[in-house]
Formats: structure tokens, C-alpha cells, sequence
């Protein structure tokens, strides 16, 4: 009886680990090598509940892929996602990314410019400087989408 009841238990865990991995969103991270903000973006990601995979591209073509992925010049950041046919520019909070596939506004996507210091993998939240997610709307402009006070 003891070995039936650990047998069920040691499947319904395995099976409630699969189940958690299947429903985990998939985005797709185009970065350079050995960018050590990136990894920390991607793991914050995976932390909350995205799956991501990292592909390294060399600097030019990096750049070249987000502008002809309709990110404006202004809104650039490191790394560039993709992620259920919206474009991530930079240290997004997956709470927007949620948010974005949630609400899902005509829009290219969300952008941090820069790389503010605070933002997911680019140091603590609790000192965190204050920094703006944008959208970017299909015609290349942008408005606010959340503002991160600094702390």
C-alpha cells in the first residue's frame, strides 16, 4: 500500500511539473553574447511564468532586426523579444507582458528604452530609478503603458 501511495504521489508531481512547464508562454529573446542583463531579463522571465529562449545575433543585424521589427530609434534598448506577435524592447516587466497578451491593443509591442537601473535584471527594484514601459503603436509612435516610480 505504502508504494502505491508513493507511486501516485511521485506521478501526480511529475505531472503537475509538466503541466506547469506547458503553461508556461513561450518568447523568443534575440541578444548578444555573454550580455549578463540579458540572462538576468530572461531568468526574471522564467520566474514569472514565460518560457524563454535566447538566440545570440551580432550587434548590426541585432540592430537592424529592431528597426525592421518597427521598434522607433528612441525606444532601443539591449535585447529585443517576440513573444505572441508583439515585439518586447528591452527590460520589460513580465507583469506588462502580461498585461500587452492580455488586453492585446493593435500595437508593435512594448519598449523600455535605455537600460534603467532598477528594471528587470538591471539591478534591485527597491532602488530602482524611475522609469516609463511604452507602447508602440502601429504607426511608430508611443505613449505610456506603465510608469515605475523611482524608489
Amino acid at each position: 500500500m505504502k508504494f502505491n501511495l508513493i507511486t501516485i504521489s511521485l506521478a501526480l508531481t511529475v505531472f503537475s511539473s509538466a503541466s506547469a512547464l506547458a503553461e508556461a508562454t513561450p518568447i523568443d529573446v534575440k541578444k548578444t553574447n555573454g550580455c549578463g542583463c540579458c540572462l538576468s531579463w530572461m531568468n526574471h522571465l522564467e520566474e514569472n511564468g514565460f518560457a524563454p529562449t535566447g538566440e545570440d545575433i551580432f550587434g548590426g543585424l541585432l540592430v537592424r532586426l529592431k528597426l525592421d521589427s518597427g521598434v522607433p530609434q528612441p525606444m532601443v534598448s539591449c535585447h529585443t523579444a517576440f513573444v505572441d506577435g508583439y515585439v518586447i524592447e528591452g527590460h520589460v516587466p513580465a507583469s506588462d507582458i502580461r498585461r500587452l497578451l492580455e488586453e492585446r491593443p493593435d500595437a508593435v509591442g512594448l519598449a523600455v528604452p535605455g537600460m534603467p537601473y532598477g528594471s528587470p535584471g538591471m539591478g534591485p527594484e527597491d532602488d530602482r530609478e524611475a522609469y516609463d514601459v511604452f507602447l508602440i503603436n502601429e504607426d511608430g509612435s508611443t505613449e505610456v503603458f506603465t510608469n515605475y516610480p523611482g524608489s
